[in-house]
């Protein structure tokens, strides 16, 4: 019906104008009729070849956005577009990181906690590393963050984050990740050098303002004092599939607990791991990890900050991580709806020997053997856009033996309890992706005296400047 309609409409002027030169015979009507005939033909064949070209560019457009939607593939997509970047200088953001010209950006976070146990708390059978006491009560500002970011030249890119803090009324400035990066190796060959947190298992790259909950799993906690990062020198090779498929190895000083201690030079500590991931149907992509970490500790100190007893740990630890992530979006379309499953397991085996030295002049020693294990899963879903719900379940547990133990001093690592829980409900605002509030509930059932701790946590998350988005 259309197109007969386009048709008369075309073929009108012209019937009108042979009307008026030929005149009322029945000849010149036929002829007429036969030039209308013609003119609908040439139409209709001309009008069919426009319309498989529109149905094949439609569908060729249609097919690229399904392609870009996926999240694995977008990776890929977004490696490709940073190898255009850092071969001509071109780039499509907005702020962007240019040689000589960095991108900088400010991460602004703060809490408001309340949490029905003041003690605070250990973990039977692990001895805890530096900086992984709970959040203070009430209002505290957590650790800003400055980034700078930039191209050193089409070889190398380079970047700083330095990480502010209060401490007891004085300003703490530490140097969170200073690393180069490379970006013209082979065959996808990457090599990255100097402080940056490590590629093993899956949250321990990701910056605490990219977690999806206000604290670190309890494994991440007890095994590698929240996060693992350390100075060193990463090896990284993508293989050139449609499956993602990532190796790597990790030469590191070894400052990082689980190591750690007095004489760092050379290599203490190194990992190696592996990442194979892909597309599952257009609404949803998966990855799947396993890595491993090999840690020499000379004189390495745990302990409350605030007490002048220290236990003090020489050996080694290794430790394997196997993580698993999950992540879901009608047609890869992220804005309105999504889910996302993360698990990761760990299973950590230590041997040396520990003294505890109470700091009044008493050392005692002992022989240390212990294997732990401990796992978490979480799943984040966003119902409407803006507002995320969530839920975890974290799990550890403990068989170790020490040979000495007079007094109790190793009660933390001998004792027999209740293996650890916790479990956390979360719920988040996002108004933009700078701006977040997070409400979050622990039921932490982590501690020695099998004391239950509620623990309710508001905490802010804001972003000015610069950031680049996180990966996969």
């Amino acid at each position: 019906m259309r197109k007969q309609f386009y048709a008369v409409m075309v073929c009108v002027p012209a019937f009108l104008n042979s009307w008026s030169v030929y005149g009322d015979t029945a000849e010149e009507i036929q002829q007429i009729r036969e030039e209308m005939r013609q003119m609908r033909e040439d139409y209709e064949k001309r009008l069919q070849v426009l319309e498989q070209k529109l149905e094949r560019a439609e569908q060729s457009v249609s097919a690229k956005k399904e392609k870009a939607k996926s999240p694995a593939t977008a990776e890929k997509a977004a490696e490709v577009a940073g190898a255009y970047e850092r071969t001509t200088g071109a780039s499509g953001r907005a702020g962007a990181a240019q040689p000589g010209n960095p991108a900088i950006g400010v991460i602004l976070q703060g809490t408001y906690a309340d949490y029905s146990s003041s003690a605070e708390p250990e973990i039977p059978g692990f001895l805890l590393g530096p900086e992984t006491e709970l959040r203070p009560e009430g209002f505290s500002l957590r650790e800003s963050e400055l980034n700078f970011e930039a191209n050193v030249d089409d070889k190398f890119r380079a970047w700083l984050t330095v990480g502010l803090e209060n401490e007891e009324g004085e300003t703490k400035v530490e140097v969170e990740e200073a690393y180069v990066d490379t970006l013209a190796l082979p065959a996808g060959l990457g090599l990255k050098f100097g402080r940056f947190f490590s590629d093993i298992g899956y949250q321990n790259r990701l910056h605490n303002h990219a977690w999806d909950f206000v604290d670190a799993p309890l494994a991440y906690r007890a095994m590698l004092a929240n996060q693992l990062r350390d100075d060193g020198v990463q090896l990284r090779w993508v293989a050139p599939t449609d499956l993602f498929v990532e190796l790597g190895t990790e030469l590191l000083r070894g400052d990082g607990f689980p190591a750690g201690g007095e004489d760092r030079s050379g290599v203490n500590a190194y990992t190696v791991f592996s990442h194979v991931g892909g597309d599952w149907g257009v609404s949803s992509s998966w990855r799947l990890g396993l890595s491993h970490l090999v840690a020499d500790a000379d004189g390495r100190e745990t302990g409350e900050e605030d007490s002048d007893a220290r236990f003090i740990f020489n050996g080694d630890s290794d430790l394997t991580i196997a993580d698993f992530v999950w992540k879901w979006a009608p047609q890869g379309n992220p804005t309105q709806r999504n889910f996302v499953l993360q698990a990761e397991y760990f299973y950590r085996d230590e041997d040396g020997d520990i003294s505890f030295d109470d700091g009044l002049g008493s050392v005692t020693d002992t022989l240390y053997d212990g294997t732990q294990e401990g796992f978490y899963i979480q799943g984040v879903y966003q119902f409407i856009p803006k507002w995320r719900v969530g839920a975890r379940y974290d799990w550890l547990t403990a068989d170790n033996d020490v040979s000495n133990n007079p007094n109790g001093e190793f009660d933390i690592l001998a004792q027999d309890s209740d293996d650890p829980k916790r479990y956390s409900l979360m719920v988040d605002w996002s108004n933009s992706e700078f701006a977040r509030v997070r409400l979050q509930y622990n039921r932490d059932e982590s501690r020695p005296d099998g004391e239950t701790d509620d623990q309710v946590v508001l905490q802010y998350i804001h972003s000015i400047g610069s950031h680049p988005a996180h990966q996969f």
